[in-house]
């Protein structure tokens, strides 16, 4: 990721990481994946030509092996200004427009090119970024500038982002790229140490040169000589991944190493359980695949008591029935089935949006109603769904709750772009606006309101609509003349 020749000016008693001490400032800097940065320039050659036909790339692979290093290095190398929109920023449909959508369409104070930089792409979604995603779209397809993504995994992009980006994949750096890197960091420290350290360093960052960085950082606390010693004890605990748990469930012969595994990925038992859940008639045949359901199906009823009872210690019991009991329901070893992602998240992302408006649509009618969003979604929403196939009902409806397009559409059941969904919704904006608007003048600042008063000097005209009143009715004459002849009481003896 970096090269120590990058290495800023600070203060000595500043206390700062080494990673961002020695940060790269040009893409000649970056320390390995020399494919993607060039395929990065390629890219960023074209605006120099004009507007390209991808104006996005997307930049994807782990964390720190170099994605957002290289995006600000492209800024400095080709004098682009930059705006980055990162994953601590709420980005909604809204955010999104605000920050990026005016940076997209206009250039830098000085004419030149403005870089937009949206970290962490495949976290835009669930209720704090929703509509991010569509929006974005929106912002990259109408564009004058360029737009750089970064994306740890690349199937948590929406598909439809990713068909207007150009993919460049970022690989993790093997262990004998990552210790010249360190090497001339200790020279710059003034370290003294072996490449047998930097070798150990190198190998528990896992290919994560910012966190071999970081790690070097920590060893050297203090010290102006480094052993082997030290990294071994300073070393981090590498976490196991999904499918290295998995193939130690349905591969593995040792139980406890099964259940052992479990504890080192970053996975719930709610969620292993879906993994294992869809794998499992994968990998085991007849009675073993029938023994595992078994013990899946135990471990099941003791996630239902943890999500009924608020128990979360009854995890341990579930995590180990799934692990150990699925571990040792084979009577024989297995070999060749590949391990797939639980079908149900996917299908669940698919219907991402769907689910998004259904929410929204809820809440809308819980507020028009007074009652909850979830109530509204069980019990109102189907009757809604029925009068809306009534145009006499489904206008006054839209009209009621400011329904849009994709709204009607969900309610409908159709496409927003059929005629039925456009003919209600343009009758519900006429109806919304089809109050009577009274002119009034305003004068000064707080305003006053005269009938066939003449327009003055310094008159603000305003239109505010209001709605028809019913004319008043006048009391009869008889009613009138009682009112005016009865007398207040005076006292209690006064009748």
């Amino acid at each position: 990721m970096s090269r120590p020749d990058d290495a800023q000016d600070y203060t000595p008693d500043e206390v700062i990481e080494w990673s961002e001490k020695y940060r790269p400032k040009t893409l000649a800097r970056i320390a390995g994946n020399k494919k993607p940065v060039s395929d990065l320039c390629a890219w960023a050659k074209a605006w120099k030509h004009g507007i390209p036909d991808k104006k996005a790339a997307i930049l994807y692979g782990k964390p720190g092996i170099g994605k957002t290093t290289a995006a600000y290095a492209l800024a400095h190398d080709f004098n682009w200004e930059v705006i980055e929109l990162n994953a601590s920023d709420q980005r909604t449909a809204a955010s999104i427009r605000k920050v990026a959508g005016s940076a997209s369409r206009t250039a830098a104070l000085c004419g030149g090119i403005r870089l937009i930089v949206l970290d962490e792409a495949d976290n835009i979604h669930g209720n704090a970024d929703r509509g991010g995603a569509q929006a974005l779209g929106k912002i990259i397809k109408d564009t004058s500038q360029p737009i750089l993504l970064t994306a740890n995994d690349l199937y948590g992009v929406s598909q439809s982002i990713k068909n207007l980006c150009v993919p460049i994949a970022f690989r993790s750096m093997q262990s004998r790229s990552i210790i010249p890197v360190l090497k001339k960091i200790c020279q710059n420290e003034g370290l003294s140490c072996d490449v047998d350290v930097l070798q150990k360093v190198a190998e528990t960052a896992h290919g994560d040169v910012r966190s071999a960085i970081n790690d070097l950082q920590a060893v050297a606390a203090g010290k102006s000589e480094l052993r082997v010693e030290d990294v071994v004890t300073s070393s981090r605990d590498p976490r196991d991944t999904i499918f290295d748990a998995l193939k130690k469930i349905f591969k593995g012969k040792d139980i406890k190493e099964a259940l052992d595994a479990t504890y080192g990925i970053d996975e719930t038992p709610d969620d292993l359980i879906q993994w294992v859940d869809e794998n499992l008639p994968a990998q085991y045949r007849g009675a073993d695949m029938a023994r595992g359901f078994a013990m899946l199906s135990r471990a099941d009823l003791f996630l239902g008591r943890v999500q009924l009872r608020q128990n979360y210690r009854m995890w341990r019991y579930a995590g180990a029935i799934m692990s150990s009991g699925i571990a040792a329901a084979k009577s024989r070893e297995y070999h060749g089935a590949r391990f797939m992602p639980p079908s149900r998240w996917r299908r669940l992302k698919s219907t991402r949006t769907s689910r998004q408006i259904r929410d929204a649509v809820s809440e809308k009618i819980g507020l028009a109603c007074h009652i909850s969003q979830k109530y509204a979604q069980l019990n109102v929403l189907p009757f809604i769904k029925i009068l809306f196939s009534d145009s006499d009902y489904a206008v006054p409806l839209a009209a009621r709750m400011d329904l849009d397009l994709d709204e009607i559409a969900y309610i409908t059941g159709s496409k927003k772009s059929t005629k039925k969904v456009k003919t209600i919704h343009q009758e519900a904006r006429e109806m919304t606006d089809g109050e009577t608007s009274e002119r009034i003048e305003t004068f000064g600042r707080l305003g006053a309101y005269r009938e066939g008063a003449e327009e003055g000097a310094g008159a603000v005209r305003a239109e505010v609509r209001v709605r028809p009143q019913k004319p008043r009715k006048e009391p009869k004459k008889e009613e009138k003349e009682e009112k005016e002849e009865k007398k207040p009481q005076t006292s209690l003896f006064d009748f």
